[in-house]
């Protein structure tokens, strides 16, 4: 089944949703060694390079910068043990989810409860146009836009602007807005977010107590700026891609929607280890109680997913020129197809 010129699903129709989750299931078993073990990979080398920023603070500063890169790549590793928790899939224990979820959101800046119940909408409304805005990007159909008043699609094209979406966007998320409950949030997300934003702030009390205020924002904000906008820019690519899903709620289908809606977004091996292996992006999305260190296993033991082509890491910024969804033809477009139908009529 075609969908576009660079993506190709290769199972047929008659392979049912029952068949596909049959396929996926022998991976959904945590491994706690495993787990264990990329916690201390991820959170020890982290701290580490923590240490050896400030302590580079002494020299230059552009080496604290330099190391921050490095850090905030540990940082999102740390993200991917969070968002495991969050699916339950990191641990059998629905404690240890809970206890490390927490834990590891201090460090994200980002509250477990919250995030949990706004990514498992996620999950259960991508691609679905009736559904939108569950943690993803901002995403207008073409008529919606043409449609939409002059200061709403000012607003749209400011923010779907490259320079904003990822240099702005990113520490405004994590470091602001995550500290905020919406107005229609549980007591307990409530609580959830308070207890997180107490964690983050006596984190940086005692650090500041130990090493001064300066020197902890001169360490902190670069890594936080470095692995928010990493986030992100992974974020964007797996949902906004040449060939990607997205259709009516009375054509939308969770299986199509996981395998054809997210990338396959294949990275160069040290990338794919800092980013927990979420570029198999549409298997995490077929099933996300499978935990991340076993989604390449998933992916190289079943030809069904092998035969799906990937988005290399080059290729990929060839989406940051997709603005709109052309629901007429299926397809991500940039402004300048508003331009090419002005011309055509």
């Amino acid at each position: 089944m075609k969908i576009s010129a660079t993506i190709q699903i290769p199972f047929s129709q008659q392979e049912s949703e029952r068949s596909l989750m049959k396929l996926v299931s022998p991976y959904e078993k945590p491994r706690l060694a495993s787990s264990v073990w990329q916690i201390i990979n991820t959170l020890v080398p982290y701290a580490c390079l923590w240490i050896l920023m400030y302590y580079s603070l002494r020299y230059s500063y552009w080496i604290t910068l330099l190391l921050s890169v490095i850090a905030g790549g540990f940082l999102v590793r740390t993200f991917i043990i969070f968002h495991d928790c969050v699916h339950g899939s990191f641990f059998r224990s629905l404690k240890a989810n809970r206890f490390w979820g927490f834990l590891t959101g201090i460090l994200i800046f980002t509250a477990y409860a919250p995030w949990r119940e706004e990514h498992n909408r996620h999950h259960m409304s991508s691609g679905n146009l009736d559904d939108r805005g569950f943690g993803c990007v901002w995403t207008l159909t073409v008529k919606e836009y043409l449609q939409a008043s002059p200061l709403k699609k000012l607003a749209y094209r400011f923010i779907r602007n490259p320079l904003f979406l990822f240099t702005i966007i990113p520490p405004f998320l994590f470091m602001i807005l995550h500290r905020f409950p919406s107005n229609t949030t549980t007591r307990e997300v409530r609580r959830e977010i308070h207890l997180t934003n107490t964690g983050i702030a006596l984190m940086a009390l005692v650090l500041m107590l130990i090493i001064g205020w300066k020197a902890y924002l001169l360490v902190q904000i670069p890594v936080i700026y470095v692995a928010a906008t990493i986030g992100v820019w992974i974020f964007y690519v797996q949902h906004q891609f040449e060939g990607v899903y997205w259709q009516r709620q009375d054509k939308w289908g969770y299986v199509t929607a996981a395998l054809k809606g997210s990338s396959f977004y294949k990275l160069p091996k040290i990338l794919q280890w800092f980013s927990g292996n979420i570029g198999f992006h549409h298997i995490h999305h077929l099933s996300p109680r499978i935990p991340n260190y076993l989604l390449e296993k998933c992916y190289l033991e079943n030809a069904v997913f092998r035969e799906i082509k990937p988005i290399t890491f080059w290729a990929s910024f060839r989406s940051l020129s997709f603005r709109l969804w052309d629901e007429e033809h299926c397809r991500l477009v940039g402004f300048g197809y508003l331009d090419e139908r002005t011309m055509a009529c």
